[in-house]
């Protein structure tokens, strides 16, 4: 059995990876490589990696669960999210300054549309919103084969162990939050990147704005 973490970054998922190399499954994360196969609409790869491992999280597995669930009859299904989409996305903006300047602004652009989510904070909050109900929708008939989990609501080993039929390990949860333990040296670099992209949006409209001259009755 498949055990798909399905829920965006910056919910959870490092953590959660952790929880399951603890419970013994062979798990596999994030793939810049993997993404962009996705993107480009060939998800050959995605399969080669995914018989070869039990759990997966982080990009590109949440974009592509649907797939997923067709070719591996009979997986669970992890869903995690913040308690509110207000906390989800201070998140991914912090993050978004200590990740590599060009890989996380290219895994960005190619997810959410967006170099950085500070361009364009109502964008991120209806995908974030968005893919919560998608994949509430899609399992609706199937509440055996997802859990909803949100570790800042005290969610823990006895709902994870639970949903996956396995002992609690004698352990505390292996909290681990990428954000903090990020490269600073990013942070200039970043907020940098952030300011170009955001005179360059800014430019665009104006230049939007600018484009429907008025017609002179005169030439019609």
């Amino acid at each position: 059995m498949k055990v798909f973490c399905i829920g965006l970054n910056k919910t959870g998922t490092t953590t959660l990876g952790e929880c399951l190399r603890i419970l013994g499954y062979k798990h596999t994360s994030f793939s810049q490589t993997l993404l962009e196969g996705v993107a480009l609409g060939n998800s050959d790869k995605v399969i080669e990696i995914t018989n070869l491992h039990d759990s997966f999280a982080d990009w590109p597995y949440p974009l592509i669960y649907k797939q997923l669930d067709c070719i591996y009859n009979g997986s669970r299904f992890i869903l995690s999210r913040r308690k509110t989409p207000e906390t989800w996305f201070n998140s991914l903006a912090s993050h978004s300054l200590r990740t590599d300047p060009f890989v996380g602004s290219r895994t960005r652009s190619l997810v959410y549309g967006y170099p950085y989510p500070q361009l364009n904070p109502i964008a991120h909050l209806a995908f974030y919103n968005k893919h919560l109900n998608d994949a509430r929708s899609y399992f609706r008939n199937r509440p055996q084969d997802i859990l909803e989990l949100c570790w800042d609501e005290g969610s823990g080993w006895k709902d994870i162990c639970s949903f996956l039929s396995l002992p609690v390990p004698h352990q505390d949860l292996p909290y681990s939050n990428s954000t903090r333990l990020g490269n600073m040296s990013n942070d200039k670099k970043n907020k940098n990147l952030l300011n170009w992209y955001t005179q360059l949006h800014q430019n665009t409209l104006y230049s939007c704005n600018n484009e429907n001259p008025k017609t002179d009755s005169r030439d019609a």
